[in-house]
């Protein structure tokens, strides 16, 4: 089975005319299998509110697809946060009420350029030529993000094979946690499967730990992936942030679904502390936040060196 991960931006309603409601917590899934395609839809349901579940629902997916229905900064916050975690492709909707030409301002020079443009009621069709990305090689990356115990079965996590494949009795390790677990079962769309590729959408039966200890964004890999509580990096500020940065300063750093507090500790170059460790290898992307900000929450983004 082939899998294809959309985020949608603005609009949950969008989601349940798609697909069947699954998990349901900070980050609302829905899913639909047509022929040998499983497609996802993620949506952050706590978002204006809080700033993580977006960047997290953005990081699970290929594609996306942004609904504007208000012209604010919210609005201004999902474009950021798209085109700086370098989502190319999709779909951007909007109500009939939205100016097309403020619209078009907003997302100049940003990936959203690249976007489809429709208007609402036509998302559903553009959304069937949107093909599976194709398999992404190397050795096991999963990212988790749910894990709970299911009474009488054991420890169950919600992963997004992120390269390569999972078998049924890999024998792999967690991280941060570095230890190692057993894939007991697979899962894809409520079916057993004895492996999965890249990016393909799993529920895993693990053996050797517990759901207690396992947190989103921790990974699942044949692979050693770098823990560290430093990170430097190529640093460009958010044009639409107003506050200066500076040295000293707290933040929340995004990586992929990993989101910790942290610490500026030089602006030259760009260095940050983290209160806990990330699993993070060189040319990964990170996004700097300051949730308590007035204005947009996006400080800026890099890669890490």
């Amino acid at each position: 089975m082939r899998s294809i991960n959309f985020v949608i931006l603005g609009s949950e309603s969008l989601a349940a005319e798609f697909g069947r409601r699954g998990t349901h917590t900070d980050l609302a899934l829905y899913d639909k299998k047509r022929q040998d395609v499983i497609r996802t839809w993620v949506v952050p349901t706590n978002f204006p509110e809080k700033i993580q579940g977006m960047i997290q629902a953005i990081n699970m997916a290929e594609y996306a697809i942004l609904h504007i229905d208000t012209l604010d900064r919210f609005a201004g916050e999902q474009i950021v946060a798209l085109d700086m975690l370098g989502i190319r492709d999709g779909i951007l909707s909007s109500t009939y009420d939205i100016d097309r030409t403020t619209l078009s301002a907003m997302i100049r020079g940003t990936t959203l350029e690249r976007y489809t443009t429709v208007h609402s009621d036509d998302v559903s069709s553009v959304m069937e030529g949107f093909e599976p990305v194709p398999s992404k090689p190397g050795p096991a990356r999963l990212i988790v993000d749910h894990a709970f115990l299911v009474a009488g079965t054991g420890t169950v996590v919600l992963a997004k094979v992120h390269a390569g494949k999972v078998q049924k009795y890999d024998r792999l390790k967690i991280l941060p946690q570095d230890r190692y677990i057993t894939v007991k079962s697979i899962q894809m769309n409520d079916v057993d499967v004895q492996e999965a590729c890249a990016p393909a959408r799993v529920g895993l039966l693990l053996k050797d730990i517990k759901s207690d200890e396992i947190s989103r964004g921790d990974i699942i890999t044949a692979d050693d992936i770098p823990v560290q509580d430093t990170l430097q990096m190529d640093f460009a500020k958010c044009p639409f942030y107003k506050r200066d940065i500076i040295e000293g300063q707290g933040c929340l750093v995004g990586i992929g679904l990993q989101i910790k507090p942290a610490r500026i500790t030089s602006t030259d170059p760009f260095t940050i502390s983290l209160e806990k460790p990330v699993v993070c290898d060189g040319g990964s992307t990170g996004i700097i936040l300051r949730p308590e900000s007035a204005g947009i929450r996006i400080m800026g983004s890099g890669t890490v060196i």
